[in-house]
């Protein structure tokens, strides 16, 4: 009996791992200079983004500067690459000083602008922006928006209403927030707290000034950042400090999943999958 076997070939673990490197090399040149994931860990922009909800995040629409590597592995500096500004309204990615965490929160003052607060209203260029008491946003109370196992939406307990099926759910007082350029969003704005009245702050050229849709647990330009004893931005953010802009939601999971990925199908919330986070214009004020 004629032996057919093939010489089985060795295998040449250098081709291999080069293979592994050039993937990988790829997927980091990719989440550099076009998009990567992103995952909402905090409830600062509730109620248009949630706990758990992935996005896309564009890495181009201001041009690359340090902030863009992957992993923020460059040093801090004030180089940037085809760079833009943002339009009132965009969401975006930003890294506050001294720290490497990317914080998400929303554009409201471009350079140039004075920004000031007044009982919870932004003063834009000595102008109150528009804000249209809207109805109470529905916010799932169980099992969702859970920070690190522990709620992220405190006080909110006394919005906790009961609908006719049994779902209990948050209806905060909400409001309609419309910007210069039409941009128009909703936020929520339900305690009296310190960051609801700020003097005028002029935001320098190459910064803009951020904050988040829950104005009452953001940590944001508003508050001061880590090396001036706070958790914030610490005032305008340079736009070198700016490493993309939120597109769209993925798919989001609510707190009821856990690492087992047998446990994400129950956990989906099918409603937020592929919702568009680009804020809806509304026509321009000053025409």
């Amino acid at each position: 009996m004629s032996d057919n076997k093939k010489t089985e070939e060795p295998i040449n673990w250098w081709t291999e791992l080069r293979g592994l490197a050039l993937m990988l090399l790829v997927v980091l040149m990719f989440h550099t200079f076009i998009a990567k994931p992103f995952y909402i860990p905090s409830a600062s922009m509730v109620p248009n983004l949630m706990v758990g909800d992935r996005l896309i995040v564009t890495k181009y629409p201001y041009g690359w500067s340090w902030v863009s590597a992957s992993f923020h592995v460059l040093p801090r500096s004030d180089w940037r690459i085809a760079p833009a500004t943002p339009e009132y309204g965009d969401i975006v990615i930003a890294v506050p000083p001294e720290d490497s965490q990317d914080y998400i929160k929303r554009v409201v003052g471009l350079p140039g602008d004075t920004i000031a607060m007044v009982n919870g209203q932004i003063i834009l260029n000595g102008e109150p922006v528009p804000q249209e008491v809207e109805p109470a946003v529905r916010i799932p109370a169980e099992n969702d928006n859970l920070c690190e196992g522990t709620p992220c939406l405190y006080n909110f307990d006394q919005y906790r209403v009961t609908l006719e099926d049994g779902t209990q759910v948050y209806e905060p007082p909400t409001y309609r927030e419309t910007l210069p350029n039409g941009a128009s969003y909703v936020i929520i704005d339900h305690l009296d707290q310190r960051y609801d009245n700020m003097d005028p702050v002029e935001v320098p050229e190459g910064h803009v000034f951020l904050m988040g849709d829950n104005r009452d647990h953001s940590s944001d330009s508003r508050a001061p950042s880590a090396r001036e004893g706070g958790n914030g931005l610490g005032g305008p953010v340079p736009l070198t400090s700016v490493g993309g802009r939120a597109e769209i939601i993925t798919f989001s999971l609510d707190g009821t999943s856990s690492y087992n990925p047998l446990t994400w199908w129950g956990a989906l919330r099918g409603e937020r999958a592929w919702e568009p986070l680009r804020p809806e214009l509304r026509g321009a004020q000053d025409e």
